[in-house]
């Protein structure tokens, strides 16, 4: 893929996320991708992949997501960037804590082909569970 390519194809993730559109964010990645993350843990196929998006947006009807840096070297790309949303759905099958989470998450994929082939998303899930309060920490 150009680098052009490779642009146009996070474009269309990130417009894809601001609308919380499951199936276009699938659609972004290969029949036999291979997505790693805190939250879903290793997911492969559309399907699962899909899951775990869906998952994401009811517990936080509101997620957004904005890139601060792109980098793009051969067929690797790393976005890296902020997440953000209100624990307002229910995260993983808990009781909806109205609380918002505010972190910075780097996302590192592979493409071929117009697609995503791998996906590794890498964020501090323990801080997101102490923001929503479902973990408690002690002050220093």
């Amino acid at each position: 893929m150009t680098r052009t390519e490779i642009v146009e194809l996070v474009k269309r993730g990130q417009e894809a996320f601001a609308r919380h559109d499951v199936a276009s964010l699938t659609a972004l990645h290969s029949d036999s991708c291979v997505v790693e993350s805190p939250l879903g843990g290793t997911q492969q196929g559309k399907a699962a992949i899909g899951q775990v998006y869906r998952a994401f947006f009811e517990a936080f009807p509101d997620a957004s997501y904005s890139v601060s840096e792109l980098v793009i070297d051969d067929d690797v790309v790393v976005q890296v960037g902020t997440l953000s949303g209100t624990d307002t759905g229910g995260f993983m099958g808990m009781v909806p804590s109205g609380k918002p989470a505010v972190f910075p998450m780097v996302v590192v994929y592979r493409v071929a082909d117009g697609l995503i082939v791998s996906e590794r998303r890498i964020y501090d899930f323990t801080g997101m569970l102490v923001q929503i309060g479902v973990l408690k920490a002690k002050p220093a």
